[in-house]
């Protein structure tokens, strides 16, 4: 991204790069205007503490000694006593190593808190692929325009990744097609050759069906699997229980069009799959993606430049991470809460969560099972900082809460999910008012707890010097200042001849470190589904879905883009709507045994019958009730990775009172 600054030094307008050889100088809407974020009438500009009740959102300003000395005090107090009652809470913000994992990371491992699991976005499909491809990495997306088929996987390109749809039409323009599997008709299905709507959470079942009839027919690249992969024979065995009429049931797709679409996909190699993170928010979420990414090698489109799969390409960037996190800090084995069951840990823990330090993060908006959550923040023995750029949902809970810097204010070193690129991100302003980096704050907060370890003292530009020691080709600080960015260069085809990051080196159809779960792919179905719960499906028959709205990264960005998105919408399909007598505008109730939200009804044929959808992530004080989606979602775990089920979730509704 370029920023361009005037005499005063404000930045007047931001771009993308048009040297950039995969972005070509386009940037997503979210982003398109990001000077607007940083200048925003709303902007937290100076520390502030709390001056009412908690959750009322009542702050007096405070000078940064005091904001840092009551910190330290309350931390020190309760460290005392146990340090693991000290929880960090964070995840991505934005979407920097340094703002995000380096010296906050630090700090906590030595005061001796409590770890934690970064779970809520990525963590079951991360894990789907180690135990598959070895890391969470794949096709090169460069190279995707020279796919002759391309099936789009519960993935909103156009929404969520839209560099690489200048990919993909290119390859459309070249013949290829484009199928979009998807419980909802998304603005990519829209402009796709076909839209395949199958039920949430089955997408692994859909994954074995098309394994049983390559193996059946005679369509599998053998000569591919002999060389590199392991546990073929068993697969065989395996896909012989996933024939097209048992999972026709499962997923709602039928038998005719499971079998065209895996006959279409194995016979135009080389053929490419986009995988987004949707997939895997259910109970069998990571095997899901595990049962995905055996496809490429079944059929041996890894072959090829544009044949193969994709999730994330943040697994081929090799920072050193182990230098910025200094895991050697930490002392003992403290507890690991995992972040996904926020409201567990913040009602139920034992020891009790004593202080909780929110940064790059909005868990009252964000987390699941949000009445919990909120009750946890409730509590007057909870002691809460917020490091933020708005006053959140969060930020009204926090006894302390201090002003972050933005993108445009700090240094920060950044891999992708969709490129393969290492950036360097370059303060292109001063901070505005008060406000501090990530980086500073929690430096600050070292030295008035005492800490003098010399790893305190390093500065960002030494941060990023440390991540680079051991990344990719030998990329260097001085070459990163210089333009910005530089090639991880990891091939046209980088398991053509297999070199998988596994322990085998080969794709692992059968996986030794799942033994005690199961090593060979499997479908896992939701918790909350009209097949594997009945009970619970017959009061609360709807399967609900929360995807991004297209104008929010999750929360960021609802409160300057809300208009945009005509306030909560809840899509269902007019049958669903006729049977429960809602029209289209009506205001409804969406509820289940854990909680209700309120949204406006569009009925439509985008959603198929018994699935709802709820573009999110609202703010709870954004949206009518001030509550959202997450008011119903659960607390329980992915099969594997102990990653979010956001999509795992029965409802129902009514038109609201």
């Amino acid at each position: 991204m370029l920023v361009e600054v005037d005499e005063t030094g404000r930045a007047v307008r931001v771009e993308g790069d048009p040297e950039h050889a995969y972005t070509h100088g386009g940037l997503c809407v979210k982003v398109a205007h990001y000077e607007k974020r940083t200048y925003h009438t709303d902007r937290l500009l100076y520390p502030m503490k709390r001056a009412g009740r908690k959750g009322d959102g009542r702050f007096e300003r405070i000078s940064w000694d005091e904001a840092l000395d009551t910190i330290a005090a309350k931390l020190k107090s309760i460290a005392a006593g146990n340090p693991q009652s000290i929880l960090p809470y964070s995840y991505a913000g934005t979407m920097g190593l340094l703002q995000g994992g380096s010296m906050d990371r630090r700090f906590f491992h030595r005061l001796g808190a409590s770890l934690l699991d970064r779970t809520i976005c990525s963590s079951a499909g991360m894990f789907g692929m180690r135990y598959t491809v070895g890391a969470s990495v794949g096709t090169n997306p460069e190279t995707v325009d020279q796919a002759n088929y391309i099936l789009i996987w519960g993935s909103n390109v156009i929404t969520s990744n839209i560099h690489l749809w200048r990919y993909i039409l290119k390859a459309r323009s070249r013949g290829a097609k484009i199928v979009t599997i998807d419980p909802l008709l998304t603005k990519t299905g829209e402009q796709s050759d076909e839209h395949i709507a199958i039920m949430p959470g089955t997408d692994g079942a859909l994954a074995l069906a098309m394994m049983h009839i390559i193996i059946r027919d005679g369509l599998q690249d053998q000569d591919y699997i002999d060389r590199y992969t392991i546990g073929f024979e068993q697969l065989q065995t395996r896909a012989q229980e996933y024939p097209p009429s048992r999972v026709s049931e499962i997923t709602g797709i039928s038998e005719e069009t499971i079998e065209r679409l895996t006959h279409e996909y194995a016979a135009n190699s080389p053929a490419f799959i986009r995988v987004n993170y949707g997939l895997q928010r259910h109970a069998g979420g990571g095997m899901a993606v595990r049962n995905i990414f055996c496809l490429p090698a079944l059929v041996g489109s890894w072959r090829y430049p544009g044949g193969g799969a994709l999730l994330s390409t943040s697994g081929f960037f090799k920072y050193n991470m182990t230098a910025l996190e200094r895991p050697d800090l930490i002392h003992g084995q403290p507890r690991t809460i995992n972040m996904s069951r926020l409201g567990d840990a913040l009602t139920n823990a034992a020891p009790p969560v004593r202080a909780v330090v929110v940064y790059n993060s909005n868990p009252a908006a964000v987390a699941p099972n949000q009445q919990r959550v909120l009750a946890g923040f409730q509590r007057e023995d909870l002691f809460t900082v917020v490091l933020e750029h708005f006053q959140t949902d969060t930020a009204d809970y926090a006894d302390i809460l201090l002003p972050a810097t933005t993108q445009l204010e700090h240094m920060d070193i950044h891999r992708a999910y969709g490129h393969t690129y290492a950036m360097l991100n370059a303060p292109a302003i001063q901070p505005l008012g008060e406000s501090k980096p990530n980086t500073e704050i929690f430096r600050l907060l070292a030295d008035r707890m005492g800490f003098d370890d010399p790893c305190f003292k390093d500065s960002d530009e030494d941060l990023v010097r440390q991540s680079l020691r051991g990344l990719n080709g030998g990329i260097t600080f001085d070459q990163l200042k210089d333009k910005g960015w530089a090639s991880l260069e990891v091939g046209d085809a980088p398991f053509a001849q297999g070199r998988f990051p596994t322990p085998s080196g080969k794709c692992e159809f059968y996986s030794e470190r799942l033994e005690d779960m199961d090593p060979l792919p499997a479908y896992i179905p939701p918790r909350e589904d009209r097949l594997s719960n009945p009970s619970l499906a017959k009061d609360f028959p709807l399967a609900l879905i929360s995807p991004p709205a297209h104008h929010f990264l999750n929360s960021t960005f609802a409160n300057l883009f809300a208009e945009k998105e005509v306030g909560p919408t809840l899509e269902i399909h007019p049958e669903d709507a006729h049977a429960r007598r809602i029209e289209n505008g009506n205001p409804v109730q969406i509820f289940n045994n854990r909680g209700s939200f309120l949204a406006k009804a569009v009925v439509t044929e985008r959603t198929r019958p018994g699935v709802l959808s709820a573009p999110s992530i609202w703010w709870n004080k954004l949206a009518p009730g001030g509550r959202n989606a997450n008011s119903t979602t659960s607390e329980e775990l992915t099969d594997i990775g102990g990653g979010a089920t956001f999509y795992d979730n029965l409802v129902d509704v009514r038109v609201a009172d």
